[in-house]
């Protein structure tokens, strides 16, 4: 590798160093302790100084220094991990610099030229190099010790480094942690102790920061039941949050692809850097505070002071700039932020340079005031910029036009309020789309009805105009204490709508996607998936008692939204309790909103809640275990299975509470939440226990605790709610409300908040990556314990070994995923899918790990006997190999009977697995890489789809499953009867010739080789004379018959010669039944002895787990 040339002194560096070769210009020079007679004391010492010294020059163990004849001082320009690589370098000098150094009359000109030749080769490299970093030289180096220390595939990408103290038992080894792209690399080497640790992320179960007595702040981090802490960190936050980043990367890319196709800013894994993370960590952050569209990046951020109208002072904050949002938040402890989208603002203006303010100012006559803006000009004219862009035309028109305009709009709303909606974009619906809020249409508010909670109600209805003439309305809305405290209070029916699309984030969504929902619902009109199947099953099951869904108003509404969702969005489609939200949602909302604030819910304020495997909704119950740990220590000291809990809270979580409280109450829940996020629902529930702590400490069993819980959410009223008792009962199951004291659901809110509201988002969304890994391993290793439950029935490894054959069989699928965007295993893998088909092989990764396993190294990866193993073993021809099949086929290899053993070469010789005569093999041993399937080309009824995967399930939402197949398939494997030896079929000239090919390249290399190569050909030459004898007695009968009856399989097989030459071949030909070879076989001992030889099945699957990511990095 070049190095950017840098000077040294050689007075003491000679203890150090040897000259392996020199010139006149330039010296080459190997460490003392490495190469030939490297070892002792000397090896030892150096060997520590490199590790835990942070130069090139003291790890490298061969350089190369440019000097001149009449200067005393050394450049270094070069070093290599090897011999070889360094020696490429010292001719590339002789052949293309040292004759031109001869042109040169001084020193400083060699130097001056050797220094420039040296940079424009470094420049050269970088740019095809993967050093995308801030120090590039400083980086080189650390990605020189970790190629050479690790010997991970060239294509991993390293992030970063760190020096740091790795704890084996009681003893911290010094050395360097390394974080990769898919690795958690380690290395220590401390006076001849050499410590290496190679994790990768996808199998980690849990990541987090720790301290105790001996370590006051370390990472601890849990792989494969084995705990390991790394600490003495200069930046050990930084560190920390690099590794969640990294191992959250790899949860999603690899087992979660819903939402890592969601995020395009990581989806080349050789791409990512340090500095990438963090803007995208910063991007999601900055998403998630201010609940804006997945599509918009954190840009800019400008630190400034705002000047708040409502309270008459200046706020500090920060400015945040976004695509197409500008973005504030208040850093004083105001709790103020407030939401500019570009196409509301329609100029900006600078003040005196001063006070470097600026003003934004909106529709609506509305401004805002940012000072002491530090690069006030360039935000102002970048913001100019992205207004210009986004803009319509008519925004572009002249300043006075732009107020007119804006006045007539607000003298529009201020006489039809109404239709604020059209504010922000809305489109014109379709005409079968609902247009307004079915509370609207079946519980009209009576104007002149004056009860107390009507009265209570237009009380509500004054404090929110209130607050909306002092702190805006709308889009660009103050956010602040005071807007919490309304929330908490309860929001007024009239204006819950709007406000649930404010709070969301969806009439962003809403307004930059004008017409979207019509669309949708016009192009999944009469569409019929399982999806659709399924929304139509439950459709009746949603609020049934309330009157909007006993018309068919509101059931076609709520089909039309479920519908064009699982149009919208395939990957989830439809899941229960989708329905129940969306009900809700359709009640208080227009079906259009309603809709938008659905993707609100689904894609971003409950990430992975809705899909098969529920793993947003487990990993908010594992925070809410972790929170209950850490407020009600009663609890858990009385119930130390938490468990329970998880089980209880799913519904609270999966409905908001909707399916547990009285539709009265609940939507006050759903309030909360559109403000605060899942924030709210933790906070509540930890108030229910709370409330019922006293009864859940003294109760004896789960059943006792469910029923105090279902008790209290029975007893739980909303007091102010003006609807009427037919609704308000709607969603109750019992009835039984007067035994019990009623609780007053704003109450419980109030108190939620009260105790529980120094809950942070931030740390919310922390303990949410913490535990995502761990839910995500407790699945996989459900799926793994499973699959072995079905495959050890089969097979006869031990339960030990088939959980190591499992680690290796995933590690190889997770393999090819690595380093490529899309590679066909990733894009198959589909954890909805039965067990045993989550994770599957293609030929090419087949190959390597089988390779890796079989017990006879007969089967290497340019070898065509890979190939038809693949094809024996792959039952259902779909081009993958499942865990099942993979095992049944070791198993015959490692434990079957000799019988078993030769059975199963004797089919690899025969069709579908052996299709080629000695003309094809050629092409047969010519495998390409590119695609795993794309030897499944070959086979005649076959069809490849454009991406190389075969599909074993359609897609969720888009297509139905055909189950008559799938009972099709299941009577199959019922009915199928054990093979015998005489159902296998004869083999032919052409096989039996590669059969006896197959037998020796299994025999080679064994110490008996010569033994058991006699015997195959004395077996050869006995069946040959047994075959010519047969021939010879059946001629005089009927020689066609018995010709036409022996070739049937061959030819199945070859191509039909012209008609004059086919009764020559025809004569020619001659095959044989599996009872002859195994009979000729049985009676050499020898060939008996070495198929009956045991396995020594733990020394091979370690072999394996240390040779597998070097077979890998060798490809």
């Amino acid at each position: 590798m070049w190095l950017k040339p840098d000077e040294i002194l050689l007075k003491n560096a000679f203890k150090l160093w040897v000259t392996e070769d020199d010139n006149e210009y330039f010296v080459l020079q190997r460490r003392r302790g490495y190469g030939d007679g490297g070892g002792g004391l000397t090896g030892l010492l150096v060997g520590t100084l490199d590790t835990v010294l942070d130069s090139t020059s003291k790890v490298a163990p061969y350089r190369i220094l440019h000097h001149t004849p009449d200067s005393q001082v050394y450049w270094s320009i070069a070093c290599g991990v090897t011999k070889e690589e360094i020696v490429q370098h010292w001719e590339w000098l002789q052949q293309n610099i040292m004759r031109t150094l001869s042109v040169f009359d001084s020193s400083e000109d060699i130097t001056s030229f050797v220094q420039g030749k040296i940079r424009g080769l470094i420049a050269e490299e970088g740019k095809t190099s993967l050093v995308l970093e801030e120090d590039p030289e400083k980086f080189r180096e650390a990605l020189l010790r970790f190629e050479k220390w690790f010997e991970l595939p060239p294509k991993e990408k390293l992030v970063t480094y760190y020096s740091c103290s790795y704890w084996r038992g009681k003893v911290p080894c010094q050395g360097w942690l390394y974080l990769s792209t898919n690795f958690l690399c380690f290395y220590s080497y401390l006076l001849g102790a050499e410590v290496k640790l190679i994790i990768s992320w996808d199998e980690i179960w849990r990541l987090e920061k720790t301290s105790n007595v001996i370590l006051t702040e370390s990472i601890h981090v849990l792989a494969h039941g084995e705990d390991h802490y790394f600490s003495m960190l200069m930046h050990l936050n930084e560190t920390f949050v690099i590794m969640e980043q990294l191992a959250d990367y790899s949860v999603k890319r690899l087992f979660d692809k819903e939402s890592f196709q969601r995020e395009p800013a990581l989806s080349d894994p050789l791409q990512i850097t340090k500095r990438g993370l963090e803007a995208h960590a910063k991007s999601e952050q900055f998403r998630t505070f201010f609940r804006l569209p997945k599509e918009e990046n954190l840009l800019e951020v400008h630190e400034s002071f705002l000047w708040v109208p409502f309270s008459h002072y200046n706020t500090l904050g920060k400015i945040c700039l976004s695509e197409n949002y500008l973005c504030f938040a208040s850093q004083d402890g105001s709790q103020c932020h407030v939401i500019i989208p570009m196409r509301e603002v329609i100029n900006v203006e600078k003040s005196d340079a001063s006070s470097r303010a600026l003003t934004v100012c909106m529709r609506g006559k509305r401004a805002l005031r940012f000072s002491e803006v530090r690069g006030y000009q360039l935000l102002a004219n970048t913001i100019r910029s992205r207004c210009g862009i986004s803009a319509s035309p008519q925004h572009s028109a002249s300043s006075e036009a732009i107020r007119g305009e804006c006045q007539s709009l607000i003298n529009h709303f201020e006489d039809n309020p109404e239709d604020v909606t059209l504010m922000v974009g809305q489109k014109d619906s379709s005409k079968a789309v609902s247009t307004e809020a079915l509370m609207t249409v079946f519980h009209p508010q009576d104007v002149e009805n004056l009860e107390p909670k009507m009265l209570k109600e237009k009380m509500k209805e004054q404090s929110w105009n209130i607050h909306f003439s002092e702190y805006g309305r709308g889009t660009s809305m103050f956010f602040t204490r005071k807007t919490r405290d309304l929330i908490v209070r309860g929001v007024p029916e009239a204006l819950r709508g709007e406000l649930w699309m404010l709070f969301s984030g969806a009439v962003n969504d809403m307004a930059t996607h004008p017409g979207h929902y019509s669309d949708l619902v016009e192009q999944s009109l009469g569409t019929s998936t399982l999806a659709t199947d399924e929304i139509e099953r439950d459709l009746h099951r949603s609020l049934p008692e309330h009157p909007a869904f006993q018309s068919d108003t509101g059931i076609s509404a709520l089909r039309r939204v479920l519908t064009a969702y699982a149009y919208r969005n395939p990957k989830i489609g439809y899941c229960q309790a989708m329905n129940i939200l969306t009900s809700v949602l359709l009640l208080y909302a227009k079906e259009e909103e309603a809709f938008w604030l659905l993707v609100a819910v689904c894609e971003r304020m409950l990430p992975d809640y809705f899909n098969r495997r529920i793993i947003g909704a487990l990993v908010d119950q594992a925070v809410f275990e972790d929170l209950i740990r850490e407020n009600l220590p009663q609890l858990v000291e009385h119930m130390t299975d938490l468990s329970f809990f998880s089980s209880v809270s799913l519904s609270w979580f999966l409905t908001l509470f909707i399916s547990v409280l009285p539709i009265e109450s609940a939507v006050n829940v759903v309030d909360c939440f559109f403000y605060d996020g899942i924030k709210a629902i933790l906070q509540l529930g930890l108030a229910v226990l709370d409330y019922n702590l006293g009864a859940l400490i003294s109760c004896q069993d789960d059943a006792e605790a469910v029923t105090i819980l279902n008790k209290f959410f029975d007893s739980v009223t909303n007091k102010d709610s003006p609807l009427p008792s037919t609704v308000q009962q709607a969603s109750v199951g019992n009835n039984d409300r007067a035994s019990h004291l009623n609780v007053d659901i704003s109450e419980l809110i109030r108190e939620a908040y009260e105790k529980y509201g120094n809950i942070r988002t931030e740390d919310v969304e922390s303990s949410r990556k913490r535990n995502k890994l761990h839910v995500i391993q407790t699945l996989e290793d459900t799926t793994k314990q499973n699959v072995i439950r079905v495959v050890t029935q089969e097979v006869q490894f031990s339960a030990s070994h088939l959980d190591d054959l499992y680690n290796l069989f995933k590690r190889q699928h997770f393999l090819c995923c690595y380093w490529t965007m899309k590679s066909p295993a990733l894009l198959h893998h589909d954890p909805s899918l039965a067990y045993l088909d989550q994770y599957q092989l293609g030929f090419q990764q087949f190959s390597g790990l089988f390779s890796l396993l079989e017990p006879w190294a007969f089967c290497n990866s340019k070898s065509p006997l890979s190939l038809w193993v693949f094809r024996l073993i792959d039952e259902n021809q779909d081009g993958l190999v499942n865990f099942k099949e993979f095992c049944y086929a070791l198993d015959t290899l490692y434990s079957g009977s000799f019988t078993n053993k030769l059975k199963f070469l004797f089919k690899l010789h025969l069709p579908p697995a052996f299709t080629g005569s000695p003309l094809h093999l050629k092409e047969q041993r010519i495998i390409p890489v590119a695609e795993d399937s794309s030897h499944l080309s070959r086979l005649p009824a076959f069809d490849l789809p454009e991406d190389g995967v075969i599909k074993k399930s359609p897609e969720r939402g888009r297509g139905k499953v055909d189950l008559q197949a799938y009972l099709k398939q299941w009577q199959t494997e019922i009915l199928r009867k054990e093979e015998t030896i005489k159902d296998i079929p004869r083999i032919n000239q052409t096989q039996f010739i590669q059969f006896s090919k197959t037998l020796y390249n299994i025999f080679h290399g064994d110490p008996e080789e010569e033994t058991l190569y006699r015997a195959v050909a004395h077996v050869t030459s006995l069946l040959l004379r047994m075959e010519e004898v047969g021939r010879r007695l059946q001629e005089p009968s009927s020689p066609s018959e018995s010709t036409k009856s022996a070739d049937a399989p061959a030819a199945a097989e070859e191509e039909e010669p012209s008609q004059e030459a086919g009764t020559d071949l025809t004569e020619m030909q001659w095959s044989f039944s599996f009872e002859q070879v195994l009979a000729s076989l049985l009676n050499e001992p020898t060939v008996v002895r070495f198929f009956e030889r045991p396995v020594d099945v733990h020394t091979k699957l370690g072999q394996a787990r240390v040779a597998q990511l070097k077979l890998k990095a060798n490809k």
